[in-house]
């Protein structure tokens, strides 16, 4: 990879199929360049892990309930002994309502991708498509150089 890269085919790739893995060398570094370069060419990015996302539907487009840490601690009355349920605002839906006004669209950008059902990818290559401004780049492994490729020819190989 040349020590200066402008990432045009990155986000002509990513504009082209909507959900895109990545293969980054462990060491890291390369992902923070691309991610700049998704910043500088109108888009808003959005970091987050695969583990503990639960239902990937639920998290990113519905309201959805958690229940913190109860740290040993028992409520007593008529809720539930492990604590209540907070509701959540949809992760995706949050982020799109508070793009700046020329933001091209919203990048998710989720690392250790490897640990998604099949099911799970399917559903992040049809967000795209569901809503228009949504791009998801999935990290999917390690690899001696960055690389990707659409998310559909990486599931397709799995």
């Amino acid at each position: 990879m040349p020590l200066f890269t402008t990432g045009k085919s990155f986000i002509r790739e990513l504009e082209k199929s909507g959900a895109l893995a990545v293969y980054a060398p462990l060491e890291g570094g390369f992902e923070g360049r691309y991610q700049r370069r998704l910043r500088t060419n109108g888009y808003t990015t959005f970091n987050l892990t695969a583990r503990g996302l639960g239902d990937v539907a639920a998290y990113l487009t519905g309201v959805h309930g958690v229940r913190p840490a109860h740290l040993g601690k028992k409520t007593i009355g008529n809720e539930a002994m492990v604590g209540p349920v907070y509701f959540v605002p949809p992760i995706a839906g949050y982020q799109l309502d508070n793009l700046p006004a020329n933001s091209k669209g919203l990048v998710l950008w989720i690392i250790e991708g490897f640990i998604l059902s099949r099911q799970e990818v399917e559903y992040l290559i049809n967000l795209p498509k569901e809503e228009p401004r949504i791009k998801v780049v999935l990290e999917m492994g390690g690899e001696r150089y960055f690389r990707w490729q659409p998310l559909t020819q990486a599931i397709e190989a799995a």
